[in-house]
């Protein structure tokens, strides 16, 4: 039984092949496509309306030159959101489940904001290392502590969102199968487990959504310290 609950975090195959490519193109053929129309469907403007209002949330602490990210950390919150609440439906995988997976995410996109501010501002990006006013004696242990701390980000924003969607999936699966013992043996226990499951649900699906806002907007604080 408890190697059961971990087997839905496994990645799926068919003949030998893992299906996981197919578990990460299948949110893009879910979004509506834009027309040439003058008036969109109410979907489209629905998706059209949250797009805007988180890509001004997003860029209004940066300054101009941070805003040619704006493409990407929409295309990156979008795509999250929708892994995170389609890997809740049953009989379904969630590739952000996966730390390797989100380590390929926070890596690079880390690693390019901290390559942006060296090329842009080194005296400012290496600045962060040593805060104004350190005692002489303390410079070399407090820039071992500041890059130890720079280089642990990326490992927070992936183990963060795997942790998250790991916890929840579990506890998902432990009240349900709970519920599913109990309904022959105590019927009332039974409902209110399923009525504590429903409601479990609904707040998984806000967590699936907040997880990804953070892990986008962790990404565009970073990136302010360096643009």
């Amino acid at each position: 039984m408890t190697l059961s609950f971990f087997n839905q975090f496994a990645s799926p195959t068919l003949l030998g092949i893992p299906l996981i490519a197919i578990a990460l193109a299948l949110p893009w053929v879910l979004f509506p496509t834009p027309s040439s129309r003058w008036l969109n469907n109410r979907l489209s403007t629905l998706q059209g309306w949250f797009i805007n209002r988180f890509t001004q949330q997003l860029l209004l602490p940066l300054n101009v030159g941070g805003h040619k990210w704006a493409l990407l950390l929409t295309s990156l919150m979008v795509f999250l959101i929708t892994l995170n609440t389609l890997g809740l439906l049953p009989y379904t995988f969630t590739p952000t489940t996966q730390l390797s997976m989100n380590m390929g995410f926070a890596v690079p996109l880390w690693l390019a904001t901290v390559i942006i501010g060296l090329r842009t501002q080194p005296t400012h990006a290496l600045g962060h290392l040593l805060p104004e006013g350190t005692p002489t004696l303390l410079i070399p242990v407090l820039i071992i502590i500041e890059t130890i701390s720079h280089l642990i980000r990326p490992l927070a924003l992936g183990v963060r969102l795997t942790a998250n969607l790991t916890a929840g999936h579990l506890l998902i699966q432990l009240i349900a199968t709970a519920a599913f013992v109990l309904l022959p043996l105590m019927p009332t226990v039974a409902i209110l487990t399923a009525t504590l499951l429903f409601l479990l649900t609904l707040l998984e699906v806000a967590v699936a959504m907040i997880q990804a806002y953070v892990f986008v907007l962790l990404l565009s604080l970073y990136l302010q310290e360096n643009v």
